[in-house]
């Protein structure tokens, strides 16, 4: 059982790293954001400066795809980095169950870090001790040496 709750700590500890490490790779379409921001802010200038003949090239359009796909994908990424860093909360306070082990599963889609971990986190949620932790068990429960009295 003590085996279980250092595992469990181990993994929370992670989920804070990877959490941090998803939020980090969820900026880099900031560059996208801004540049659409520019297109954008600048359009009539661009507009001005085409020259006479040429077909019209769709600034607001591309400004705007450069701005909500962008935005989506930071939105999208900081998201799972919250739920990553609530399911590491979860995990060292053995709540929520079916929480954690979908964040696992969902963690297993991001290459490489987010695979070991949530395929680790799946290993150590399957086992029964963790089960009954999750449950509410203690560890004195299921064979844990009491503490020793001096």
């Amino acid at each position: 059982m003590n085996k279980d709750l250092e595992h469990l700590r181990l993994l929370s500890i992670f989920y804070y790293i990877v959490s941090g490490i998803i939020a980090l790779f969820a900026c880099i379409p900031f560059i996208h954001l801004f540049m659409g921001i520019f297109f954008l802010a600048n359009a009539p200038e661009m507009r001005a400066a085409q020259k006479p003949g040429e077909p019209d090239f769709p600034v607001e359009i591309f400004g705007a795809m450069f701005v909500i796909i962008p935005a989506i994908i930071i939105l999208l990424g900081w998201t799972l980095a919250v739920l990553t860093f609530i399911a590491g909360r979860k995990l060292s306070k053995q709540t929520g169950y079916t929480f954690c082990f979908v964040i696992a599963g969902l963690l297993c889609m991001f290459m490489p870090f987010g695979t070991i971990l949530g395929v680790f986190t799946i290993i150590v949620l399957t086992r029964d001790s963790v089960k009954s932790l999750f449950n509410g068990a203690t560890p004195m429960q299921y064979g844990a040496a009491p503490p020793s009295w001096k």
